[in-house]
Protein backbone atom coordinates (compact mmCIF):
# COMPACT_ATOMS: atom_id res chain seq x y z
CA UNK A 1 0.00 0.00 0.00
CA UNK A 2 1.37 3.41 -0.93
CA UNK A 3 1.72 6.15 1.69
CA UNK A 4 -1.10 8.15 0.08
CA UNK A 5 -3.41 5.14 0.01
CA UNK A 6 -2.55 4.37 3.62
CA UNK A 7 -3.41 7.92 4.66
CA UNK A 8 -6.73 7.78 2.82
CA UNK A 9 -7.51 4.47 4.50
CA UNK A 10 -7.11 6.11 7.92
CA UNK A 11 -9.72 8.78 7.14
CA UNK A 12 -13.18 7.82 8.47
CA UNK A 13 -15.67 7.10 5.69
CA UNK A 14 -18.07 9.77 6.90
CA UNK A 15 -15.51 12.58 6.68
CA UNK A 16 -16.08 14.70 3.56
CA UNK A 17 -12.93 16.38 2.16
CA UNK A 18 -12.89 20.06 1.22
CA UNK A 19 -12.54 19.33 -2.49
CA UNK A 20 -15.79 17.33 -2.32
CA UNK A 21 -17.65 20.42 -1.10
CA UNK A 22 -15.97 22.49 -3.81
CA UNK A 23 -17.01 19.95 -6.44
CA UNK A 24 -20.59 20.00 -5.12
CA UNK A 25 -20.71 23.81 -5.12
CA UNK A 26 -19.39 24.12 -8.67
CA UNK A 27 -21.65 21.33 -9.97
CA UNK A 28 -24.65 23.06 -8.41
CA UNK A 29 -23.61 26.37 -9.98
CA UNK A 30 -23.21 24.75 -13.40
CA UNK A 31 -26.58 23.03 -13.09
CA UNK A 32 -28.23 26.32 -12.05
CA UNK A 33 -26.91 28.08 -15.16
CA UNK A 34 -27.90 25.18 -17.42
CA UNK A 35 -31.38 25.10 -15.92
CA UNK A 36 -31.80 28.86 -16.36
CA UNK A 37 -30.95 28.48 -20.06
CA UNK A 38 -33.16 25.40 -20.38
CA UNK A 39 -36.19 27.37 -19.17
CA UNK A 40 -35.53 30.40 -21.40
CA UNK A 41 -38.33 29.72 -23.89
CA UNK A 42 -41.06 29.98 -21.22
CA UNK A 43 -40.33 33.71 -20.92
CA UNK A 44 -39.01 34.49 -24.38
CA UNK A 45 -41.80 32.89 -26.43
CA UNK A 46 -44.50 34.39 -24.20
CA UNK A 47 -42.88 37.81 -24.62
CA UNK A 48 -42.71 37.52 -28.43
CA UNK A 49 -46.37 36.48 -28.67
CA UNK A 50 -47.58 39.07 -26.15
CA UNK A 51 -45.79 41.89 -28.03
CA UNK A 52 -47.26 40.74 -31.35
CA UNK A 53 -43.91 39.88 -32.99
CA UNK A 54 -45.21 36.37 -33.73
CA UNK A 55 -48.77 35.04 -33.84
CA UNK A 56 -48.66 31.48 -32.50
CA UNK A 57 -51.70 29.76 -30.98
CA UNK A 58 -51.73 27.89 -27.65
CA UNK A 59 -50.76 24.57 -29.24
CA UNK A 60 -47.68 26.05 -30.97
CA UNK A 61 -46.86 27.89 -27.76
CA UNK A 62 -46.91 24.56 -25.90
CA UNK A 63 -44.65 22.94 -28.52
CA UNK A 64 -42.06 25.71 -28.37
CA UNK A 65 -42.03 25.78 -24.58
CA UNK A 66 -41.67 22.02 -24.40
CA UNK A 67 -39.22 21.34 -27.24
CA UNK A 68 -35.98 22.20 -25.34
CA UNK A 69 -37.19 19.97 -22.53
CA UNK A 70 -37.50 17.08 -25.00
CA UNK A 71 -33.83 17.27 -25.97
CA UNK A 72 -32.71 17.54 -22.37
CA UNK A 73 -34.90 14.57 -21.44
CA UNK A 74 -33.75 12.26 -24.22
CA UNK A 75 -30.07 13.11 -23.71
CA UNK A 76 -30.04 12.44 -19.97
CA UNK A 77 -29.58 8.71 -20.33
CA UNK A 78 -26.61 8.82 -22.74
CA UNK A 79 -25.15 11.72 -20.76
CA UNK A 80 -25.40 9.66 -17.57
CA UNK A 81 -23.70 6.70 -19.30
CA UNK A 82 -20.87 8.94 -20.51
CA UNK A 83 -20.47 10.44 -17.04
CA UNK A 84 -20.17 6.99 -15.46
CA UNK A 85 -17.57 5.96 -18.01
CA UNK A 86 -15.48 9.11 -18.60
CA UNK A 87 -16.21 11.20 -15.51
CA UNK A 88 -18.71 13.97 -14.86
CA UNK A 89 -16.13 16.77 -14.92
CA UNK A 90 -15.25 16.27 -18.59
CA UNK A 91 -18.79 15.54 -19.78
CA UNK A 92 -20.42 18.47 -17.98
CA UNK A 93 -17.80 20.91 -19.30
CA UNK A 94 -18.30 19.71 -22.89
CA UNK A 95 -22.08 19.76 -22.46
CA UNK A 96 -22.10 23.46 -21.54
CA UNK A 97 -19.73 24.44 -24.35
CA UNK A 98 -21.73 22.53 -26.98
CA UNK A 99 -25.06 23.96 -25.70
CA UNK A 100 -23.77 27.53 -25.95
CA UNK A 101 -23.77 27.44 -29.78
CA UNK A 102 -27.49 26.66 -30.38
CA UNK A 103 -28.36 29.05 -27.55
CA UNK A 104 -26.66 31.81 -29.55
CA UNK A 105 -28.43 30.67 -32.74
CA UNK A 106 -31.82 31.41 -31.11
CA UNK A 107 -30.97 35.09 -31.62
CA UNK A 108 -30.97 34.49 -35.41
CA UNK A 109 -34.33 32.65 -35.56
CA UNK A 110 -37.20 34.24 -37.55
CA UNK A 111 -40.01 31.68 -37.71
CA UNK A 112 -41.69 28.76 -35.94
CA UNK A 113 -39.46 26.14 -37.61
CA UNK A 114 -36.23 27.97 -36.79
CA UNK A 115 -37.24 28.47 -33.16
CA UNK A 116 -38.15 24.79 -33.00
CA UNK A 117 -34.74 23.65 -34.29
CA UNK A 118 -32.81 26.09 -32.09
CA UNK A 119 -34.83 24.94 -29.07
CA UNK A 120 -33.93 21.34 -29.81
CA UNK A 121 -30.26 22.36 -29.84
CA UNK A 122 -29.91 24.36 -26.64
CA UNK A 123 -32.22 21.91 -24.85
CA UNK A 124 -29.11 19.74 -24.58
CA UNK A 125 -28.12 21.66 -21.43
CA UNK A 126 -31.07 19.97 -19.68
CA UNK A 127 -29.02 16.75 -19.64
CA UNK A 128 -26.69 18.39 -17.12
CA UNK A 129 -28.80 16.99 -14.30
CA UNK A 130 -27.89 13.35 -14.96
CA UNK A 131 -24.20 14.25 -15.31
CA UNK A 132 -24.23 16.29 -12.11
CA UNK A 133 -25.94 13.53 -10.11
CA UNK A 134 -23.33 10.99 -11.24
CA UNK A 135 -20.41 13.33 -10.50
CA UNK A 136 -21.61 14.76 -7.16
CA UNK A 137 -22.63 11.39 -5.67
CA UNK A 138 -19.07 10.00 -6.06
CA UNK A 139 -17.71 12.54 -3.56
CA UNK A 140 -19.95 11.63 -0.61
CA UNK A 141 -20.54 8.52 1.54
CA UNK A 142 -23.95 6.82 1.23
CA UNK A 143 -25.44 8.29 4.41
CA UNK A 144 -24.63 11.84 3.23
CA UNK A 145 -25.82 11.44 -0.36
CA UNK A 146 -29.40 12.48 0.33
CA UNK A 147 -28.15 15.81 1.65
CA UNK A 148 -25.58 16.18 -1.16
CA UNK A 149 -28.02 15.41 -3.96
CA UNK A 150 -30.60 17.68 -2.32
CA UNK A 151 -28.11 20.55 -2.35
CA UNK A 152 -27.24 19.79 -5.97
CA UNK A 153 -30.94 19.73 -6.86
CA UNK A 154 -31.20 23.33 -5.67
CA UNK A 155 -29.81 24.14 -9.10
CA UNK A 156 -33.46 24.03 -10.17
CA UNK A 157 -33.63 27.61 -8.92
CA UNK A 158 -32.25 28.47 -12.38
CA UNK A 159 -35.91 28.31 -13.43
CA UNK A 160 -36.81 30.92 -10.82
CA UNK A 161 -33.90 33.13 -11.87
CA UNK A 162 -35.13 33.07 -15.47
CA UNK A 163 -38.76 33.65 -14.44
CA UNK A 164 -37.83 36.65 -12.28
CA UNK A 165 -34.91 38.15 -14.18
CA UNK A 166 -35.54 37.47 -17.87
CA UNK A 167 -38.75 39.58 -18.18
CA UNK A 168 -37.05 42.62 -16.65
CA UNK A 169 -33.96 42.04 -18.77
CA UNK A 170 -36.13 41.83 -21.89
CA UNK A 171 -37.74 45.11 -20.89
CA UNK A 172 -34.33 46.78 -20.75
CA UNK A 173 -33.09 45.19 -23.99
CA UNK A 174 -36.25 46.18 -25.91
CA UNK A 175 -36.55 49.72 -24.55
CA UNK A 176 -35.54 51.25 -27.89
CA UNK A 177 -36.52 48.46 -30.28
CA UNK A 178 -38.41 45.18 -29.90
CA UNK A 179 -35.63 43.51 -31.89
CA UNK A 180 -33.48 43.94 -28.80
CA UNK A 181 -34.86 40.59 -27.58
CA UNK A 182 -32.15 38.91 -29.67
CA UNK A 183 -29.54 39.97 -27.11
CA UNK A 184 -31.10 37.72 -24.44
CA UNK A 185 -30.05 34.34 -25.94
CA UNK A 186 -26.62 35.81 -26.73
CA UNK A 187 -26.13 36.72 -23.07
CA UNK A 188 -27.27 33.25 -22.02
CA UNK A 189 -24.80 31.65 -24.46
CA UNK A 190 -21.95 33.73 -23.04
CA UNK A 191 -22.93 32.74 -19.50
CA UNK A 192 -22.85 29.05 -20.45
CA UNK A 193 -19.37 29.32 -21.95
CA UNK A 194 -17.93 31.23 -18.97
CA UNK A 195 -19.44 28.74 -16.50
CA UNK A 196 -17.93 25.82 -18.41
CA UNK A 197 -14.44 27.33 -18.15
CA UNK A 198 -14.87 28.13 -14.46
CA UNK A 199 -16.18 24.63 -13.70
CA UNK A 200 -13.21 22.96 -15.40
CA UNK A 201 -10.67 25.11 -13.56
CA UNK A 202 -12.12 24.69 -10.06
CA UNK A 203 -12.99 20.98 -9.95
CA UNK A 204 -11.10 17.68 -9.90
CA UNK A 205 -11.60 14.56 -11.99
CA UNK A 206 -13.31 11.65 -10.23
CA UNK A 207 -14.64 8.51 -11.88
CA UNK A 208 -15.99 5.17 -10.69
CA UNK A 209 -13.30 2.69 -9.61
CA UNK A 210 -13.85 0.04 -12.26
CA UNK A 211 -14.90 0.90 -15.82
CA UNK A 212 -17.92 -1.15 -16.88
CA UNK A 213 -19.08 -2.40 -20.22
CA UNK A 214 -22.16 -0.96 -21.88
CA UNK A 215 -24.12 -4.12 -21.03
CA UNK A 216 -23.24 -3.73 -17.34
CA UNK A 217 -24.20 -0.07 -17.40
CA UNK A 218 -27.64 -0.63 -18.89
CA UNK A 219 -28.41 -3.79 -16.87
CA UNK A 220 -30.35 -1.88 -14.15
CA UNK A 221 -32.79 -0.63 -16.79
CA UNK A 222 -34.49 -4.05 -16.76
CA UNK A 223 -35.44 -3.50 -13.12
CA UNK A 224 -39.07 -2.43 -12.75
CA UNK A 225 -38.12 -0.32 -9.73
CA UNK A 226 -36.16 2.04 -12.00
CA UNK A 227 -39.22 2.69 -14.14
CA UNK A 228 -41.39 3.17 -11.07
CA UNK A 229 -38.99 5.83 -9.79
CA UNK A 230 -39.15 7.31 -13.28
CA UNK A 231 -42.94 7.57 -13.12
CA UNK A 232 -42.70 9.40 -9.79
CA UNK A 233 -40.19 11.80 -11.34
CA UNK A 234 -42.38 12.14 -14.44
CA UNK A 235 -45.05 13.58 -12.16
CA UNK A 236 -42.84 15.62 -9.80
CA UNK A 237 -40.02 16.98 -11.94
CA UNK A 238 -42.01 16.97 -15.18
CA UNK A 239 -44.72 18.91 -13.38
CA UNK A 240 -42.15 21.31 -11.96
CA UNK A 241 -40.60 22.05 -15.36
CA UNK A 242 -43.93 22.37 -17.15
CA UNK A 243 -45.65 24.50 -14.51
CA UNK A 244 -42.58 26.77 -14.17
CA UNK A 245 -43.01 27.75 -17.83
CA UNK A 246 -46.78 27.42 -18.18
CA UNK A 247 -47.47 29.76 -15.26
CA UNK A 248 -46.23 32.79 -17.17
CA UNK A 249 -48.81 32.61 -20.01
CA UNK A 250 -51.31 31.40 -17.39
CA UNK A 251 -50.96 34.59 -15.33
CA UNK A 252 -50.86 36.81 -18.42
CA UNK A 253 -54.05 35.36 -19.92
CA UNK A 254 -56.06 34.38 -16.84
CA UNK A 255 -55.38 37.47 -14.75
CA UNK A 256 -54.29 40.05 -17.31
CA UNK A 257 -50.91 40.61 -15.63
CA UNK A 258 -47.79 41.96 -17.32
CA UNK A 259 -45.04 39.51 -18.24
CA UNK A 260 -42.76 40.99 -15.58
CA UNK A 261 -45.37 40.54 -12.85
CA UNK A 262 -46.26 37.08 -14.17
CA UNK A 263 -42.59 36.10 -14.03
CA UNK A 264 -42.26 37.26 -10.44
CA UNK A 265 -45.35 35.32 -9.39
CA UNK A 266 -44.25 32.25 -11.34
CA UNK A 267 -41.06 32.35 -9.28
CA UNK A 268 -43.17 31.77 -6.15
CA UNK A 269 -43.54 28.24 -7.50
CA UNK A 270 -40.09 27.50 -8.93
CA UNK A 271 -37.93 29.25 -6.30
CA UNK A 272 -39.17 27.40 -3.19
CA UNK A 273 -39.28 24.12 -5.14
CA UNK A 274 -35.57 24.55 -5.85
CA UNK A 275 -34.45 25.74 -2.42
CA UNK A 276 -36.39 23.08 -0.54
CA UNK A 277 -34.62 20.17 -2.28
CA UNK A 278 -31.76 20.23 0.23
CA UNK A 279 -34.31 20.02 3.05
CA UNK A 280 -36.09 17.19 1.25
CA UNK A 281 -32.81 15.29 0.91
CA UNK A 282 -31.98 15.75 4.60
CA UNK A 283 -35.49 14.64 5.62
CA UNK A 284 -35.16 11.57 3.38
CA UNK A 285 -31.83 10.73 5.09
CA UNK A 286 -33.43 11.03 8.52
CA UNK A 287 -36.93 9.59 8.09
CA UNK A 288 -36.60 7.55 4.93
CA UNK A 289 -37.55 8.52 1.38
CA UNK A 290 -40.77 6.49 1.36
CA UNK A 291 -42.29 8.41 4.25
CA UNK A 292 -41.40 11.70 2.58
CA UNK A 293 -42.95 10.45 -0.66
CA UNK A 294 -46.21 9.59 1.11
CA UNK A 295 -46.56 13.08 2.57
CA UNK A 296 -45.46 14.98 -0.53
CA UNK A 297 -47.55 13.01 -3.03
CA UNK A 298 -50.63 13.14 -0.81
CA UNK A 299 -50.18 16.86 -0.15
CA UNK A 300 -49.67 17.59 -3.85
CA UNK A 301 -52.93 15.86 -4.74
CA UNK A 302 -54.79 17.89 -2.10
CA UNK A 303 -53.42 21.18 -3.48
CA UNK A 304 -54.13 20.23 -7.09
CA UNK A 305 -57.71 19.44 -6.09
CA UNK A 306 -58.05 22.96 -4.66
CA UNK A 307 -56.77 24.40 -7.95
CA UNK A 308 -59.52 22.71 -9.99
CA UNK A 309 -62.26 25.43 -9.89
CA UNK A 310 -61.67 27.95 -12.71
CA UNK A 311 -62.39 31.66 -12.69
CA UNK A 312 -66.03 31.56 -13.76
CA UNK A 313 -69.50 33.04 -13.57
CA UNK A 314 -72.65 30.90 -13.64
CA UNK A 315 -76.14 32.41 -13.98
CA UNK A 316 -79.25 30.25 -13.56
CA UNK A 317 -83.00 30.92 -13.23
CA UNK A 318 -83.91 31.71 -9.63
CA UNK A 319 -87.08 31.80 -7.54
CA UNK A 320 -89.75 34.16 -8.91
CA UNK A 321 -91.87 36.57 -6.86
CA UNK A 322 -95.59 35.66 -7.00
CA UNK A 323 -98.67 37.47 -5.75
CA UNK A 324 -100.36 36.11 -2.64
CA UNK A 325 -103.68 37.61 -3.64
CA UNK A 326 -105.51 39.46 -6.43
CA UNK A 327 -105.25 43.21 -6.76
CA UNK A 328 -103.87 46.18 -8.72
CA UNK A 329 -100.20 47.12 -9.04
CA UNK A 330 -99.78 50.57 -7.48
CA UNK A 331 -95.99 50.91 -7.41
CA UNK A 332 -92.96 49.29 -9.10
CA UNK A 333 -89.43 50.20 -8.00
CA UNK A 334 -86.02 48.53 -8.06
CA UNK A 335 -86.59 47.44 -4.46
CA UNK A 336 -90.22 46.33 -4.35
CA UNK A 337 -93.57 45.87 -6.09
CA UNK A 338 -96.73 47.09 -4.32
CA UNK A 339 -100.07 45.42 -5.08
CA UNK A 340 -102.79 47.43 -3.33
CA UNK A 341 -101.33 47.57 0.20
CA UNK A 342 -99.20 44.41 -0.03
CA UNK A 343 -95.49 44.95 -0.56
CA UNK A 344 -93.29 42.39 -2.35
CA UNK A 345 -89.53 43.06 -1.80
CA UNK A 346 -87.19 42.45 -4.72
CA UNK A 347 -83.58 41.24 -4.43
CA UNK A 348 -80.82 43.34 -5.98
CA UNK A 349 -77.13 42.75 -6.54
CA UNK A 350 -76.35 44.17 -3.11
CA UNK A 351 -78.50 41.58 -1.36
CA UNK A 352 -78.20 37.84 -0.88
CA UNK A 353 -74.42 37.83 -1.12
CA UNK A 354 -71.82 35.91 0.86
CA UNK A 355 -68.43 37.46 0.38
CA UNK A 356 -65.16 38.30 2.12
CA UNK A 357 -63.85 41.57 0.79
CA UNK A 358 -60.08 41.93 1.18
CA UNK A 359 -59.28 44.67 -1.29
CA UNK A 360 -60.32 46.19 -4.58
CA UNK A 361 -59.18 46.00 -8.17
CA UNK A 362 -60.36 47.90 -11.23
CA UNK A 363 -61.63 45.51 -13.89
CA UNK A 364 -63.38 46.69 -17.07
CA UNK A 365 -63.82 50.16 -15.63
CA UNK A 366 -65.44 49.18 -12.33
CA UNK A 367 -64.16 48.20 -8.93
CA UNK A 368 -64.30 44.48 -8.26
CA UNK A 369 -63.75 43.06 -4.80
CA UNK A 370 -61.28 40.28 -4.08
CA UNK A 371 -63.13 37.20 -2.90
CA UNK A 372 -61.84 34.04 -1.29
CA UNK A 373 -65.14 32.19 -1.67
CA UNK A 374 -67.80 32.05 -4.42
CA UNK A 375 -70.20 35.00 -4.48
CA UNK A 376 -73.92 34.29 -4.89
CA UNK A 377 -76.11 37.11 -6.22
CA UNK A 378 -79.93 36.86 -6.36
CA UNK A 379 -81.71 39.42 -8.58
CA UNK A 380 -85.35 40.01 -9.58
CA UNK A 381 -86.63 41.65 -12.76
CA UNK A 382 -90.22 43.07 -12.55
CA UNK A 383 -92.74 41.58 -14.99
CA UNK A 384 -95.59 44.00 -14.23
CA UNK A 385 -96.13 47.78 -14.33
CA UNK A 386 -98.27 50.24 -12.41
CA UNK A 387 -101.98 49.79 -13.12
CA UNK A 388 -101.81 46.10 -14.06
CA UNK A 389 -104.44 43.78 -12.61
CA UNK A 390 -102.92 40.64 -11.05
CA UNK A 391 -104.41 37.41 -9.82
CA UNK A 392 -103.39 35.17 -6.94
CA UNK A 393 -100.13 33.28 -7.59
CA UNK A 394 -99.37 35.37 -10.69
CA UNK A 395 -95.62 36.00 -11.22
CA UNK A 396 -94.75 39.62 -10.40
CA UNK A 397 -90.95 39.37 -11.02
CA UNK A 398 -88.62 36.92 -12.72
CA UNK A 399 -85.73 35.67 -10.53
CA UNK A 400 -82.15 34.80 -11.43
CA UNK A 401 -79.20 33.50 -9.42
CA UNK A 402 -75.63 34.35 -10.39
CA UNK A 403 -72.66 32.45 -8.95
CA UNK A 404 -69.27 34.08 -9.41
CA UNK A 405 -65.95 32.45 -8.48
CA UNK A 406 -63.01 34.77 -8.84
CA UNK A 407 -60.15 32.24 -8.43
CA UNK A 408 -58.37 35.00 -6.57
CA UNK A 409 -54.83 35.49 -7.88
CA UNK A 410 -53.31 35.73 -4.39
CA UNK A 411 -55.02 32.59 -3.12
CA UNK A 412 -53.95 30.86 -6.33
CA UNK A 413 -50.34 31.99 -5.84
CA UNK A 414 -50.28 30.71 -2.25
CA UNK A 415 -51.53 27.28 -3.36
CA UNK A 416 -48.93 27.19 -6.13
CA UNK A 417 -46.23 28.18 -3.63
CA UNK A 418 -46.95 25.17 -1.42
CA UNK A 419 -47.24 22.91 -4.46
CA UNK A 420 -43.70 23.95 -5.40
CA UNK A 421 -42.45 23.08 -1.91
CA UNK A 422 -43.93 19.60 -2.10
CA UNK A 423 -42.61 18.98 -5.63
CA UNK A 424 -39.11 19.98 -4.48
CA UNK A 425 -39.12 17.67 -1.45
CA UNK A 426 -40.51 14.79 -3.49
CA UNK A 427 -37.82 15.18 -6.17
CA UNK A 428 -35.06 14.94 -3.55
CA UNK A 429 -36.68 11.89 -1.93
CA UNK A 430 -36.92 10.08 -5.27
CA UNK A 431 -33.22 10.52 -6.00
CA UNK A 432 -32.34 9.48 -2.45
CA UNK A 433 -33.45 5.94 -3.38
CA UNK A 434 -30.98 5.57 -6.24
CA UNK A 435 -27.59 5.34 -4.40
CA UNK A 436 -29.11 2.74 -2.02
CA UNK A 437 -30.44 0.41 -4.68
CA UNK A 438 -27.96 1.11 -7.51
CA UNK A 439 -24.70 2.39 -5.93
CA UNK A 440 -22.57 1.54 -8.97
CA UNK A 441 -25.02 2.84 -11.55
CA UNK A 442 -26.10 6.19 -10.19
CA UNK A 443 -25.36 7.90 -13.49
CA UNK A 444 -27.34 5.60 -15.77
CA UNK A 445 -30.24 5.04 -13.36
CA UNK A 446 -30.36 8.72 -12.47
CA UNK A 447 -30.18 9.42 -16.19
CA UNK A 448 -33.17 7.24 -17.02
CA UNK A 449 -35.21 8.62 -14.14
CA UNK A 450 -34.26 12.08 -15.32
CA UNK A 451 -35.24 11.16 -18.89
CA UNK A 452 -38.75 10.25 -17.79
CA UNK A 453 -38.97 13.39 -15.67
CA UNK A 454 -37.78 15.52 -18.56
CA UNK A 455 -40.24 13.85 -20.93
CA UNK A 456 -42.94 14.92 -18.49
CA UNK A 457 -41.69 18.48 -18.75
CA UNK A 458 -41.92 18.19 -22.55
CA UNK A 459 -45.32 16.53 -22.94
CA UNK A 460 -47.16 18.41 -20.19
CA UNK A 461 -47.15 21.84 -21.92
CA UNK A 462 -48.31 20.23 -25.15
CA UNK A 463 -51.09 18.33 -23.37
CA UNK A 464 -51.99 21.49 -21.46
CA UNK A 465 -52.30 23.32 -24.78
CA UNK A 466 -54.57 20.67 -26.32
CA UNK A 467 -56.72 20.44 -23.17
CA UNK A 468 -57.09 24.22 -23.12
CA UNK A 469 -58.02 24.29 -26.78
CA UNK A 470 -60.61 21.53 -26.35
CA UNK A 471 -62.20 22.71 -23.10
CA UNK A 472 -61.42 26.42 -22.94
CA UNK A 473 -60.65 25.89 -19.23
CA UNK A 474 -57.18 26.92 -18.08
CA UNK A 475 -57.42 24.82 -14.91
CA UNK A 476 -57.60 21.63 -16.98
CA UNK A 477 -53.81 21.44 -16.53
CA UNK A 478 -54.26 20.88 -12.78
CA UNK A 479 -56.82 18.17 -13.43
CA UNK A 480 -54.39 16.29 -15.66
CA UNK A 481 -51.55 16.59 -13.12
CA UNK A 482 -53.91 15.28 -10.42
CA UNK A 483 -54.66 12.16 -12.47
CA UNK A 484 -50.95 11.41 -12.96
CA UNK A 485 -50.15 12.01 -9.28
CA UNK A 486 -52.98 9.73 -8.18
CA UNK A 487 -51.55 6.87 -10.26
CA UNK A 488 -48.12 7.42 -8.64
CA UNK A 489 -49.48 7.40 -5.11
CA UNK A 490 -51.60 4.28 -5.64
CA UNK A 491 -48.74 2.34 -7.28
CA UNK A 492 -46.33 3.29 -4.49
CA UNK A 493 -48.81 2.26 -1.81
CA UNK A 494 -49.50 -1.10 -3.45
CA UNK A 495 -45.77 -1.83 -3.78
CA UNK A 496 -45.05 -0.91 -0.15
CA UNK A 497 -47.92 -3.11 1.05
CA UNK A 498 -46.48 -6.05 -0.92
CA UNK A 499 -42.99 -5.39 0.45
CA UNK A 500 -44.34 -5.38 4.01
CA UNK A 501 -46.21 -8.60 3.40
CA UNK A 502 -42.98 -10.28 2.25
CA UNK A 503 -40.73 -8.84 4.95
CA UNK A 504 -42.92 -8.89 8.05
CA UNK A 505 -46.02 -10.97 7.29
CA UNK A 506 -46.79 -11.50 10.97
CA UNK A 507 -46.82 -7.78 11.68
CA UNK A 508 -49.02 -7.11 8.68
CA UNK A 509 -51.54 -9.70 9.87
CA UNK A 510 -51.52 -8.19 13.35
CA UNK A 511 -52.06 -4.68 11.98
CA UNK A 512 -54.82 -5.64 9.57
CA UNK A 513 -56.77 -7.94 11.95
CA UNK A 514 -56.68 -5.84 15.16
CA UNK A 515 -55.44 -8.95 17.02
CA UNK A 516 -57.49 -10.56 19.76
CA UNK A 517 -55.42 -12.52 22.26
CA UNK A 518 -56.12 -14.48 25.44
CA UNK A 519 -54.62 -13.03 28.59
CA UNK A 520 -52.49 -15.70 30.32
CA UNK A 521 -53.34 -14.26 33.76
CA UNK A 522 -57.10 -13.65 33.77
CA UNK A 523 -57.89 -15.95 30.81
CA UNK A 524 -60.07 -13.26 29.25
CA UNK A 525 -59.90 -12.20 25.60
CA UNK A 526 -58.42 -8.79 24.86
CA UNK A 527 -57.96 -6.60 21.80
CA UNK A 528 -54.39 -5.34 21.65
CA UNK A 529 -52.30 -2.91 19.63
CA UNK A 530 -48.65 -3.86 19.07
CA UNK A 531 -45.46 -2.33 17.74
CA UNK A 532 -42.16 -3.77 16.51
CA UNK A 533 -39.05 -3.29 18.62
CA UNK A 534 -35.78 -5.20 18.02
CA UNK A 535 -37.59 -7.79 15.92
CA UNK A 536 -40.17 -8.53 18.62
CA UNK A 537 -43.79 -7.56 19.17
CA UNK A 538 -44.26 -5.12 22.03
CA UNK A 539 -47.59 -4.34 23.67
CA UNK A 540 -48.73 -0.75 23.11
CA UNK A 541 -52.37 -0.94 24.24
CA UNK A 542 -54.68 -3.60 25.71
CA UNK A 543 -58.44 -3.36 26.13
CA UNK A 544 -58.18 -5.00 29.59
CA UNK A 545 -55.83 -2.34 30.97
CA UNK A 546 -56.24 1.28 31.94
CA UNK A 547 -54.09 3.72 29.92
CA UNK A 548 -50.60 3.85 31.39
CA UNK A 549 -50.87 0.48 33.13
CA UNK A 550 -47.85 -1.80 32.96
CA UNK A 551 -48.07 -5.36 31.67
CA UNK A 552 -45.35 -7.95 30.91
CA UNK A 553 -47.28 -8.90 27.74
CA UNK A 554 -46.77 -12.63 28.20
CA UNK A 555 -49.49 -13.16 25.59
CA UNK A 556 -47.02 -12.01 22.89
CA UNK A 557 -44.01 -14.04 24.00
CA UNK A 558 -42.51 -16.25 21.33
CA UNK A 559 -44.15 -14.36 18.49
CA UNK A 560 -40.89 -13.14 16.99
CA UNK A 561 -40.49 -11.54 13.59
CA UNK A 562 -38.23 -12.83 10.89
CA UNK A 563 -35.07 -10.77 10.14
CA UNK A 564 -35.70 -8.00 7.62
CA UNK A 565 -33.43 -8.26 4.53
CA UNK A 566 -31.49 -5.19 3.42
CA UNK A 567 -33.18 -5.11 0.05
CA UNK A 568 -36.25 -6.80 -1.33
CA UNK A 569 -36.52 -8.28 -4.85
CA UNK A 570 -37.43 -5.98 -7.69
CA UNK A 571 -41.07 -4.99 -7.64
Amino acid sequence: MTEKAHQEAQVPSDIVPAKAWRALAMTTLAFTVCFAVWMMYGVLITFLVDRGLYHWDRVKLGWLIGIPVLTGALMRLPAGLLADRYGGRLILTLLMLVSALPTYLVSLANGFGEFLVAGLGFGLCGASFAVGVAYASLWFPPKRQGMALGLFGMGNLGAALTSMGAPSLLGVLTAESLEGWRSLPRLYALLLALTAVLFWLLTDTRKIDRPRSLAECVAPLSNLRVWRFGLYYFFVFGGFVAVSQWLIPYYVTMYGLSITTAGMLAATFSLPASLIRSVGGALADRFGPRMIMYYTLGGSLALLLLLFPPRMEIQTPGQAVTATGAGTVTEVTADEIVVDKTRYPLARASKGQTRIRVGADEVDGHVEGMFFFPVTVIEHEPLVKVGDKVTRKQALARGSTRLYFQANVWVFSVLVFFLGLLFGCAGAAIYRHIPDYFPGNVGVVGGLVGVLGGIGGFVYPIIFGYLLGASGIWTSCWMFLFAVGLVCLLWMHIVIQRMMQRRVPLLMREIESRPVVTCVRCEATAEVKVRVEDGKLKLERCSLLEPGSDCPAECLEGRRLRPIPRQDPAE
